[in-house]
């Protein structure tokens, strides 16, 4: 794999798919998870009002619910991600036009000074305008004299009157824009805490039906989860799309690729960018962040600004976006295999990059 982790990466990776397709071998013979549970043979110490266990068909149904709630958390999410993001441009704009609108007042103050200084003189000069004294005058230099100073001055003064004009009517519009950035932060404000409602509502959801299942159900259901993904996974493999994916990883995108590989193990946290735990988009922002490229911070803004390349021209490096909202995305490390944030309750891992449905790809130094 081209990566900035070399061959051992790739041997890693390798090794992380292949002990998956064991497992799923191993659970069982002949189909994974094809025979439901044995039933409880009846006797005495059986209670009539126990609950049946859960056939391996209704366990696929709970664990194609579950997946959907997260999915929709997932999108929920990005959500609130973006109303973040926007919500600090536009924090930033308001304290910038606050300090434009604090100079421009300040700016304005001057002026209105120096008009006050002007109509002070005049007013201890007696009143009597500029003109008459210059007329009045005995001495032809002089009045030439004063006459230039005086077309000087009322150019000045001119001046000065269209300046103040312009300040006032910019520090107008510097509050008309500050109250509506304001308007805008305040919808943005609301639209993150439905979204979050949201998210705690989805995940909520999950957590309920997952925790009414017992312990040896809980860990058929994580091995239906895994086979799911092996079946997509192979199913994308045996199209031969790797065969053209032969790409490799350029500088950055090395440097993306072991940030993200370093964070292995860390939990996901809706909204979470690190360092401790990350969401989906906040593991591969972070990451290219870290190989010095500024990328949008959600999956779905990733999606839309970042430049697309076919999948089977895919290199290391590159974004995989899932799902046709766009609300999961991946890291591409080569031979197949993702590094990403899954879920609530599951840690960034290694994942087969077909294992879930592909929108498409980005690539964020193109």
């Amino acid at each position: 794999m081209a990566s900035v982790t070399g061959k051992r990466h790739s041997t890693t990776t390798a090794v992380a798919l292949i002990c998956a397709c064991a497992a799923t071998v191993l659970a069982a013979p002949g189909t994974a998870f094809a025979s439901p549970a044995e039933p409880t043979p009846p006797g005495p110490t059986t209670r009539p009002d126990a609950p049946t266990p859960p056939t391996n068909r209704s366990l696929e149904e709970v664990r194609k619910k579950i997946e959907r709630l997260y999915r929709e958390a997932g999108t929920a999410t990005d959500a609130y991600n973006a109303a973040e993001e926007k919500a600090e441009k536009q924090s930033e704009e308001i304290v910038r036009l606050a300090r434009s609108i604090d100079k421009g007042q300040a700016k304005l103050d001057k002026l209105k000074a120096r008009a006050g200084a002007a109509a002070r003189a005049q007013y201890r000069g007696g009143g009597v305008p500029d003109e008459a004294r210059l007329l009045l005058s005995d001495n032809p230099s002089r009045f030439l004299d004063g006459a230039g100073r005086l077309r000087q001055g009322q150019h000045a003064t001119k001046a000065m009157l269209t300046e103040m004009g312009r300040t006032q009517e910019d520090l107008k519009t510097y509050a008309k824009d500050a109250a509506a950035q304001w308007k805008r932060l305040e919808a943005g404000r609301k639209a993150k805490a439905e979204a979050k409602k949201e998210i705690k509502k989805k995940i909520a959801a999950a957590e309920k039906l997952e925790s009414r299942l017992e312990k040896k159900e809980r860990e058929r259901l994580r091995k239906l989860e895994e086979e799911a993904a092996l079946r997509q996974q192979s199913a994308w493999v045996d199209t031969g799309i790797l065969k053209d994916a032969k790409g490799e990883a350029t500088t950055p995108g090395k440097k993306a690729i072991a940030f993200a590989t370093a964070q292995l193990g860390k939990p996901y946290v809706w909204g979470a960018e690190g360092p401790k735990s990350f969401d989906c988009s906040g593991l591969t922002s972070q990451a290219w962040a870290a190989a010095g490229k500024g990328i949008p911070r959600t999956s779905q803004e990733q999606w839309k600004r970042l430049p697309r390349v076919d999948v089977k021209n895919m290199r290391p490096g590159d974004l995989i976006i899932y799902h046709k909202d766009a609300s999961h995305v991946g890291l591409y490390v080569g031979d197949g295999a993702i590094v990403h944030a899954p879920r609530p309750g599951r840690n960034v891992t290694v994942a087969g990059a077909g294992s879930m449905e592909i929108l498409g790809v980005v690539r964020p130094d193109k």
